[in-house]
């Protein structure tokens, strides 16, 4: 899918503009608009998304520093493009340090005008791919790869890939650990979309206060420490795919603005009073039955209609046992590169039995504990850190350590309040990846630790 690129030329000589915008069109990828004034740039500005801003430095009234101030105040990611006359070089200069990517003096030179437009696109998508970047590298992602032979299984992903092509919005759904992002990452990298930025948004882990800023940005000063203008999610995913990862969590007063942007691809920053418009394609998953949560009134009939254009369920781990020992051999060789281990049968025994209620992330972080707790080659049953009341296994059990050796005739939320303690003790009392090991939010896990009156032997860091 070939990316074309907004621009705005400012120049209060119509003849300029004219000229501009003709040569820049004759290329397909360049979408030009004109403002003969600054006061028009700014409107322009204030309803649609450019990619670069070719400013004439003096104009009457409204500036072309006063148009770049206004960029890098509501549009910082915007690159621009001074012109100037030759006299005015110390000004241009000037325009430099207040945030301009170059300037470029008139009569300009037709191919030195093109090879700065080209440059500034290219920093325009570094300051794009940073900001992914930044997300990517902020949350705990699951395994790398789509690792399974079971029917079930390849079914989902055989679907998927039929539907990469397809503009259409699909819901992923599935218990958590299950692998729903690696399908939506799959939805992407096989789409026209692929060269375009992926965007991942996990709205229950987002205040509810915070997600819409967060999706559609703010304005500056629209609430406390809003010091400058923010661009959102859907401003950074522009042209690519956004993926909204657990999206039965948003609020009602957020669903409402997310179904407007669904509907029209249109919203407004918090704060602003301008509309603008982005081309994305939205994937969302949920760990709920949204059906359900309609019939609660939790969640909007209409979004989910919105949403659920197209639906793929994924199986739980426990639906799909026969690929545990392909997955257990995938993460040993990712946890262990330098000498890969081996799993002893009675170990795989216990793995094979196990519930897997955290399905594929669960295992997981089980192996990567294995590995670190083995002494040898091989991990033995007794290096494996799971839940023994689901594991069907006499040793596995008896590594539960209870008081007064009660054992079986512990009640379920006395077993589920040790079971929380061990695994946050094994993460150093990280709640978000504990979150992820037992396969909740990390809001219920903080829930469960207050009611359960958990205490941490030392800070927990997350």
């Amino acid at each position: 899918m070939a990316k074309t690129y907004r621009i705005l030329v400012v120049d209060d000589e119509e003849s300029i503009t004219f000229l501009l915008k003709t040569e820049l069109e004759e290329l397909s990828d360049f979408d030009v608009d004109v403002a003969l004034n600054g006061t028009e740039a700014i409107n322009l500005i204030q309803s649609t998304i450019y990619d670069i801003a070719l400013l004439d430095i003096k104009m009457p009234r409204v500036s072309g520093i006063d148009v770049l101030r206004f960029i890098n105040e509501h549009s910082p990611a915007t690159q621009v493009i001074m012109l100037t006359n030759i006299v005015d070089y110390k000004t241009a200069i000037e325009t430099i340090k207040l945030g301009a990517y170059d300037f470029i003096s008139k009569p300009y030179d037709s191919q030195q005008l093109l090879a700065t437009v080209r440059r500034a696109v290219e920093r325009r998508q570094l300051v794009i791919d940073k900001e992914v970047m930044k997300r990517e590298l902020s949350r705990i992602s699951g395994p790398s790869g789509l690792v399974g032979e079971s029917v079930v299984f390849c079914n989902v992903v055989e679907n998927a890939r039929k539907l990469a092509d397809s503009e259409a919005f699909v819901l992923i759904q599935g218990a958590s650990g299950t692998g729903k992002e690696l399908i939506a990452h799959l939805l992407h990298n096989e789409s026209p979309r692929r060269d375009q930025p992926f965007v991942a948004v996990n709205c229950a882990s987002i205040p509810d206060q915070l997600l819409e800023s967060e999706l559609f940005g703010h304005e500056k000063g629209a609430f406390t420490n809003a010091y400058a203008a923010k661009q959102g999610l859907v401003e950074v995913a522009n042209g690519g795919t956004l993926f909204l990862d657990e999206v039965g969590d948003i609020s009602q007063p957020t669903q409402a603005k997310l179904l407007r942007f669904l509907e029209t691809g249109e919203f407004r920053r918090v704060g602003g009073t301008n509309s603008m418009k982005v081309d994305v394609r939205v994937v969302s998953a949920s760990n709920k039955d949204l059906p359900q949560e309609v019939k609660a009134g939790r969640f909007r009939e209409d979004l989910l209609y919105r949403l659920n254009v197209v639906s793929l369920k994924l199986p739980t781990l426990q639906e799909r046992k026969e690929d545990i020992s392909l997955l257990v051999d995938y993460f040993l060789k990712r946890k262990s590169k330098a000498n890969p281990k081996k799993v002893s049968p009675d170990a795989m025994t216990i793995l094979l039995r196990y519930n897997w209620p955290g399905n594929v992330r669960e295992l997981e972080h089980v192996i990567e504990g294995a590995t670190v707790l083995s002494q040898g080659d091989t991990i033995e049953a007794k290096d494996l850190w799971i839940n023994p009341s689901l594991a069907g296994n006499s040793d596995a059990a008896a590594r539960l350590e209870t008081p007064e050796g009660q054992g079986s005739s512990l009640s379920l939320e006395a077993i589920e309040k040790i079971h929380i303690e061990k695994v946050l003790n094994a993460n150093q009392w990280n709640r978000l990846k504990t979150a992820q090991v037992l396969g909740i939010t990390p809001k219920t896990l903080y829930l469960k630790i207050k009611k359960y009156g958990i205490k941490a032997s030392y800070s927990p860091d997350a």
